[in-house]
């Protein structure tokens, strides 16, 4: 692989870890509410999902995904019933009676478990990032090199585990200014609604 080819293939991953997307609005989420720890076990959770997508890619499982549609369609409904279901199940607890502008109540190690699960999930039910992978990687490996294949998955997690981090930081530090319930409510409300959307599109989408 040429130095030119290996920039190539870091500005395209730059690319799509800093375009917004549903990671970053996950983790953004989990911060404003949750605190950093929330914040960063969205971030290990979304690495984990990529990780494990990469690694079926890299032996070749995923390619059943670009010549199965059923598989395809398989993977594509499950990661979109997972979506409405964790954009309703939000949307239904922004209902519930709790006192007015009451605090944010610290985040426990379920919830930390919860915000990891809701990243690695929210991967690994999304047929799209092994699409990714399956697509990228043969385009920059020099003769199917596994060895190489390893490195440009690394520089796609580490930029990943960098800027996911730096929108941690930036919501925790702004996170005094959003403890109110009413706040709360609104930004679950709009998670939900995007996740349902996301959820609908994806179940809707023809490959």
């Amino acid at each position: 692989m040429t130095s030119t080819a290996l920039l190539a293939f870091t500005v395209v991953a730059l690319l799509t870890v800093v375009t917004p997307g549903l990671d970053t609005m996950l983790v953004l989420r989990h911060s404003l509410i949750g605190g950093r720890r929330a914040g960063l076990s969205v971030v290990v959770g979304t690495t984990a999902g990529c990780l494990v997508w990469a690694t079926a890619s890299l032996v070749g499982l995923t390619a059943l995904l670009t010549a199965s549609r059923w598989a395809y369609d398989a993977v594509r409904i499950a990661g979109a019933a997972y979506l409405v279901w964790m954009g309703a199940s939000t949307l239904w607890r922004t209902f519930a009676r709790r006192p007015a502008n009451s605090p944010v109540l610290e985040v426990t190690k379920t919830g930390r478990w919860q915000a990891f699960r809701a990243g690695m999930m929210t991967n690994l039910l999304n047929p799209k990032p092994g699409v990714f992978y399956m697509s990228l990687l043969p385009q920059f490996l020099p003769n199917g090199s596994t060895a190489w294949g390893i490195l440009l998955v690394a520089i796609h997690l580490t930029i990943g585990l960098i800027w996911l981090p730096l929108i941690v930081w930036t919501a925790s530090r702004a996170r005094h200014l959003f403890t109110r319930d009413r706040f709360r409510r609104w930004l679950d409300r709009l998670t939900a609604t995007v996740l349902i959307g996301l959820g609908i599109k994806l179940a809707a989408e023809a490959r």
